[in-house]
């Protein structure tokens, strides 16, 4: 710990459970540290538990016992350092301050819409968490942006800035060099009464977001001015918290600071009344030293703030910070630079980050209980829920989770009456010893751990699973010791993949990382998880049960801000203005670390800039190179930030783009006040000096019966304080104290330094080769059911690093999949409903034309509807995996290309009547021929075929198809790769058995869902339901169920025939639709297979627009008929009302390159628009969502105002479109365009005629309409010409040129209601179970992916 000459240094973590406490009576060496643990809540003792550790501490460093009621002395404090959770309690309780939202007028409810994506895309109730506002106030204002970034001229509109421009000028110069033209100033009178208004109505603290405040923040500091005058306590300006670009994002933050903020200054200001003399580094100044304290609260940046300036917004993961920077700090080494994952496994929750190359990784945009916010935050991933994680025996396979015992009941074995976890797996394995575990349980909290409990509850569950197992005939008898170590087996691999998912989607190789564990339960499971991830050292300090309040106390001060930029790159005069900038921060840091004490000795700083290539969205926060890496690195020179961005980029993603530029986003700089001067000996010195001898026998404490793969071990147990440095122990064997429980599995030894327990693995330690192929062991299956999900989203991370397109690189608008030799899926990530299905339809037809054919070092190409496509723009890229000359499997990638020719850009015309019309179509064609990219070939169908056909175009954009294909074919070897090391692990035949079973399996619970459905419908005979499209085509469906087999026909007989337009839907669509509303019905995490179709015949009348022709049109298929199909399916089977039932496809922009015409460059925009969601028997509608088939994200307000010429005029929910009811159905949206340029503007929907239908006497939902509000000329009765605002309805489809200042809104359908209008609702609220969980970036590219069409 730091040193100090006056005297006692203290940190806290105050955590859930417990706050532990680290106390140096001001040596700094270690073996001084006094650790205290205690209850975070124990009323009936003390009302603050860190008030009452540093009580302790101060106690035992003085001798004395200090009475509670006595204020404590801080004249022999030098610091209290502090990490808390009162504001993720407040977040996640919602026991804020009462607060309101001011917000541009237009976007009330841009908070509720979000970014229209709804949180779990299997979920027919669709359930948001609570917003924290409880008013929102329009404020009549607006600005823009005069330039837009698509502009193909480049053009730049120069313009005075803000504080030398006139105070009625029309446009300026932003915070960001863009020029703002304002469009409507606020009417400060108005604003006054507004906010006078919610003073009076009780509001104390309140959020201010307006469009475009990061560049522009006058207007929200005229507000801030008024409020601080009519006396509102707390006023959050989103431009003064974190000026980035994102309207939906910075105003949440807002929210989330104005929400928090005032209840961190409460229990500050109670915490300080415990003190005599003041904590700051005010009250050190101004008591000259004697008297006060410097007190800091952690931030979730990973750096101390002092207690004066901490606040809500960055107080989120305070607790969990200190964690990351107390491994950071002592495990890593700045000579080996082996960087380090940390691991921490709590009771509740487990998280893991990485450190690397010397500084923290951070993230700056993250979900906490369901707040996203916009801020720097260190990459914290929730990942599992934890040693409370419950066990299930679900559909045949072993589950772990989300679910969580909590701290109450918490598990089985705390005497609670708690169900089975992982804590009690491990018990009952003997990897826990009791005796190390405090006498905390039972009624009177005076009991060990019953490990009676644990013991007969999986006896009871062996007994469950064993009758299953009996049923199917094809599984052996378990026992009680295999049940519960497959349950630790798949817990282990649940953690497994998100930890991959961390490093790899960086560009890092997991195998060349260390673990460092920490947190209670960690030791359980560190070795087998490392052994899963190639990794083979782990590293768990002497601290890690406390390694939080550690951390604090060796962390760094730090002050951090940024402004926003948009510049070109380049040396020379715009360099010179970022240099500018970057002082100014450094500056503005500067003073405040001086205000806290730093001398200028003590202060560095980290200079980043946020750059990106121009048209893409993939931002990287680049940061200056050191002195040492410009010397080695980039010929000296030290603001090489383009050449930095350059290596990083190709780095994470794999490639670079030479001839674009680079933009710069944002100028940050992190001033750090350094306070940690470093320790005695690193890990890795310790490590090299060490003289390890084996640990003597008699340093044993007891023996214990361990399970290990295999069976049980006699196991010995070593106390940690009996091994001294330098002692060896192998495995197997288990290392405890009080805290923590170290398992060291066979193979594997521990080697004790002063400060870690370092554990080495051993090669081939742990699985073993070849399972039995005559059975079915439900493990097994469930180990397979992980890896090969495990496969496909590695394909998945492949693919997205390597391809160069937007719609595949950042809206990750893909799948990747792995087939059987027959083309059946089995299994396939991540979930977009629309490919779960079809791509198996496509990878079967590929697999017959090709039999017999294909080599090694082939791969196919497809897109064509008849051939399994969906729509053309899904292109699909197939590679076979061969043993010798048999094909033993399939990988398999679909991408989303943004244009494959035909009549319009984006290739999703609204009006195209054949299939050529939308493109470049391909039947089957050899991508690759043994191992030879066919690129003259792929360019001819992308590029030369479709040129062929009248008024159409070839691919816009083929270097970015190229790229995208050699990315695909590059995914599927990644998968093909890793199924080899699967068979090397478990052999061909093991592999192909689990293959097959776990489709079995999906199969087993479809047929349970339709015995199920069946008994609910007995006696009324088929299902059967209609539905229309808006042309009057009907889409007839009758269920018919044989109860006993469970399996079912879905005969669409009577459905319309093809249609001359393209709302005709492929054969494999329908396909997919089945399986989506299987999946929804289901409610439960089953493997999504090609098992689901198997007890499920469909019957599509040939010639329908269901099963068109190989010429048809089908563009509108894919994105609208699928919606309405899925409408009948959920309707034969009564499960919910209707949702909206559409996409709402809008295209605009200009260019192109026709035959026979002159190329014109422009730029093409697509986006599909929310609506409402259907009510259901026991939820209402959610509004303003995506629904069923899709769940693409929309561009933010300020972000498509910024790339496009266009004004957001309203963005907001349409009130009462949602059809009343028990439970009301969702509301649907307005949204209105204004196009700045001229524009052609398509518009691609349905349900503008037939109405989302109500269930069980609901009423129906609204129907859609689109409205084009045009400028016409006309002459007035005085003969003036004059030009009026005409409204004109576009229907349904259309696509029209529009003039500047000419408006496009959308108003799109509502959902359904359910139940009859007045009648008791019914309606549960529920929590989702991962609502706590830290989302850092594996949580962003989950939902990412949820999000992709």
């Amino acid at each position: 710990m730091v040193t100090s000459t006056k005297g006692f240094h203290i940190a806290i973590d105050r955590g859930g459970t417990f706050t532990d406490c680290v106390g140096n009576p001001g040596t700094g060496k270690l073996e001084d540290d006094i650790v205290i643990k205690l209850l975070s809540e124990d009323p009936e003792n003390y009302d603050d538990a860190p008030l009452e550790g540093i009580r302790r501490l101060l106690s035992t460093f003085t001798g004395r016992n200090i009475p509670r009621e006595e204020p404590l002395d801080t004249s022999q404090i030098a610091s209290i350092r502090m990490g808390t959770t009162v504001a993720t309690n407040a977040l996640l309780e919602r026991k804020g301050e009462k607060i309101a939202l001011l917000v541009t007028k237009g976007f009330q409810d841009c908070l509720e819409i979000g970014n229209q994506s709804r949180p779990k895309i299997f979920d027919l109730a669709i359930r948001r968490p609570e917003m924290l506002y409880q008013k929102v106030v329009e404020i009549d204002e607006r600005v823009t942006l005069e330039d837009y970034a698509e502009d193909p001229s480049r053009n730049r509109t120069k313009a005075p800035s803000r504080d030398k421009a006139s105070v009625d000028a029309d446009i300026v110069c932003g915070l960001s060099s863009e020029a703002v033209r304002i469009l409507q100033r606020p009417v400060k009178d108005t604003v006054r009464s507004q906010l006078q208004q919610l003073y009076d109505d009780g509001f104390r603290s309140i959020a201010v977001c307006l469009m475009h405040g990061y560049t522009f923040p006058d207007h929200e500091a005229l507000i801030g001015d008024l409020a601080r005058e009519i006396g509102f306590d707390h006023i959050s300006l989103s431009h003064a918290l974190m000026p980035m670009i994102k309207l939906v994002p910075r105003a949440t933050s807002a929210c989330a600071d104005a929400y928090l903020t005032p209840t961190i200054k409460k229990y500050i200001a109670g915490f300080k009344a415990g003190f005599e003399g003041g904590l700051g580094a005010k009250s050190v100044q101004e008591n000259g030293g004697g008297k006060g304290a410097r007190c800091e609260f952690m931030q979730s940046d990973g750096g101390l703030v002092d207690v004066s300036q901490f606040s809500g917004l960055k107080a989120i993961l305070s607790g969990p910070a200190g964690g990351v920077v107390g491994y950071a700090l002592t495990s890593y080494d700045a000579e080996s630079k082996i960087p380090v994952i940390g691991f921490d496994m709590g009771g509740t929750s487990t998280d893991v980050s990485r450190y690397g190359q010397g500084r923290y990784e951070h993230v700056f945009e993250t979900t906490t209980a369901g707040v996203t916010i916009q801020s720097p935050q260190l990459d914290i991933n929730t990942v599992a829920a934890g040693g409370g994680s419950r066990l299930f025996f679900r559909n045949g396979l072993f589950t772990v989770g989300p679910e969580s015992a909590g701290a109450h009941p918490g598990p089985a074995c705390y005497r609670k009456g708690g169900p089975l976890t992982v804590t009690d797996a491990n018990l009952y394995l003997g990897r826990l010893t009791p005796d190390f575990f405090p006498k905390i349980f039972g009624k009177e909290e005076n009991e060990g751990l019953n490990e009676q409990t644990s013991r007969q509850q999986f006896e009871e569950l062996t007994k469950q699973i064993n009758e299953k197992l009996a049923e199917t005939g094809e599984g052996k008898e378990m026992t009680p010791d295999e049940v519960a170590y497959g349950f630790i087996e798949i817990a282990n691999e649940t953690m497994t993949r998100p930890i991959r998912s961390l490093t790899e989607a960086r560009g890092y190789d997991t195998s060349k990382h260390r673990l460092a564990t920490f947190g209670g339960a960690g030791g359980q499971h560190a070795v087998a998880i490392a052994d899963r991830l190639g990794i083979r050292q782990i590293l768990v300090h002497r601290y890690s049960s406390v390694l939080s309040a550690y951390g604090m106390a060796l962390a760094d001060v730090v002050d951090e801000s940024q402004e926003p930029e948009s510049q070109v790159w380049a040396e020379g005069e715009v360099q010179q203005r970022l240099k500018a900038k970057m002082e100014s921060l450094k500056q503005k840091a500067t003073e405040k670390l001086r205000a806290q004490g730093f001398g200028n000795e003590s202060i560095a700083f980290e200079e980043y800039l946020n750059m990106r290539y121009r048209g893409t969205e993939s931002a990287l926060m680049v940061i200056k190179p050191t002195p040492e890496e410009a010397q080695s690195l980039y010929d000296g020179d030290e603001w090489a930030f383009k050449k930095a961005f350059v290596q990083q980029h190709e780095r994470e993603f794999g490639f670079i783009l030479p001839d674009r530029d680079i933009i710069v986003d944002d100028v940050r700089a992190r001033g750090i006040g350094k306070s940690f001067g470093g320790l005695d000996k690193s890990v890795d010195q310790q490590i090299k000096e060490a003289k390890p001898v084996n640990a003597d026998p008699k340093k044993i404490y007891r023996t214990t019966n361990t399970y290990f793969e295999g069976g049980r071990r006699d196991t010995p147990v070593y106390k940690l304080d009996d091994l001294d440095i330098n002692d060896r122990v192998n495995g197997p064997a288990i290392v405890a104290d009080n805290t923590q429980t170290l398992v060291i599995t066979p193979g594997a030894n521990a080697l004790v330094t002063k400060t870690h327990v370092v554990i080495n693995i051993g090669e081939n330690d742990i699985h073993e080769v070849g399972p039995e192929t005559e059975i079915v062991n439900p493990i097994m299956l469930s180990v397979f059911a992980h890896r090969f999900m495990a496969i496909a989203e590695q394909m998945g991370r492949s693919l997205q690093k390597t391809s160069v397109s937007t719609n595949v690189k950042e809206r990750l608008d893909y799948s990747c999949a792995l087939f059987d030799s027959e083309g059946g899926l089995v299994a396939n990530a991540p979930h977009l409903p629309v490919h779960l299905g079809s791509m198996s339809t496509c990878v079967r037809t590929q697999a017959i034309i090709w039999k017999g054919k294909l080599k090694p070092g082939d791969v196919i190409v497809s897109n064509h509807p008849e051939f399994g496509g969906t729509h053309l723009p899904d292109i699909t890229v197939i590679t076979p995996a061969f043993s010798g000359d048999e094909i033993i499997f399939y990988v398999a990638s679909r991408a989303h290309h943004a244009d494959i020719g035909g009549i319009l850009p984006g290739s999703m015309p609204p009006h195209s009547k054949e299939l050529y019309q939308e493109g470049a179509s391909i039947k089957s064609e050899k991508l690759v021929s043994g191992g030879h990219f066919n690129e003259k070939r792929i360019t001819e169908l992308l590029y030369h075929d479709p040129a062929q056909y009248a008024d159409c175009s070839g691919t816009r954009c083929l270097a970015d198809n190229l790229n995208d294909l050699k990315a695909q074919i590059s995914a599927n070897q990644k998968g093909i790769t890793l199924i080899s090391s699967l068979i090397e692990e478990y052999g061909q035949a093991g592999v192909q058995h689990y293959m097959h079973k776990i489709q079995e399996n999906a199969e087993i619970s479809v047929r349970n869902l339709l015995k199920e459905i069946s008994s609910k419908f007995k006696g009324k005979g088929d299902l059967s339901a209609v539905d229309y499209m808006d042309d009057g085509s009907p889409i007839k469906l009758r269920v018919s169920i044989d109860a006993e087999e469970g399996t079912a026909v879905f005969d669409f007989t009577g459905t319309g025939p093809e249609v001359y337009g393209n709302i005709n839907a492929p054969e494999a669509v329908t396909y997919s639709a089945i399986i989506y509303c299987l999946r929804c019905l289901i409610s439960e995490n089953i493997p999504l297979n090609q098992g689901c179709l198997k007890p499920i015949k469909v019957r599509i009348p040939k010639n329908s627009f269901l099963s068109p022709s190989q010429n048809a049109a089908v563009v509108g298929g894919n994105v609208l008929t699928s919606q309405r199909v899925t409408d009948v399916i959920l309707k034969c089977f009564q499960a919910c009302a209707a949702s909206q039932g559409d996409t709402n496809n809008l295209t605009f922009g200009f260019g192109g390159n026709v035959p026979g015409g002159a190329e014109t460059k422009g730029f093409g925009y697509y986006e599909t628009i929310a609506g409402g969601s259907g009510a259901g028997p026991d939820w209402e509608g959610t509004s303003g969502v995506h629904t069923h088939m899709t769940n693409t994200r929309i561009t933010d307000a300020e972000v498509f105002e910024r790339r496009y010429p266009v004004i957001l005029r309203q963005f907001g929910l349409r009130h009462g479109s949602g059809g009343l009811g028990q439970h009301n159905g969702g509301d649907g949206v307005i949204r209105e365009i204004e196009f700045r340029i001229p524009v052609q503007v398509s518009i691609l929907s349905e349900r503008r005629v037939y109405r989302p239908y109500g269930l069980e006497g609901g009423e129906d939902g609204e129907n859609g309409r689109n409205l084009w509000i045009r400028k016409l000329p006309r002459t007035d009765s005085e003969g003036n010409k004059v030009i009026e605002d005409r409204i004109i309805n576009l229907g349904g489809k259309n696509s029209v040129s529009m003039r500047p200042g000419e408006r496009i809104i959308i108003m799109t359908p509502g959902g359904g209601g359910w139940g009859v209008a007045g009648e008791e609702s019914k309606a549960r609220r529920e929590l989702d179970v991962k609502f706590a969980w830290r989302g850092g970036s594996i949580a962003n590219m989950l939902a990412t992916q949820e999000s992709s069409m």
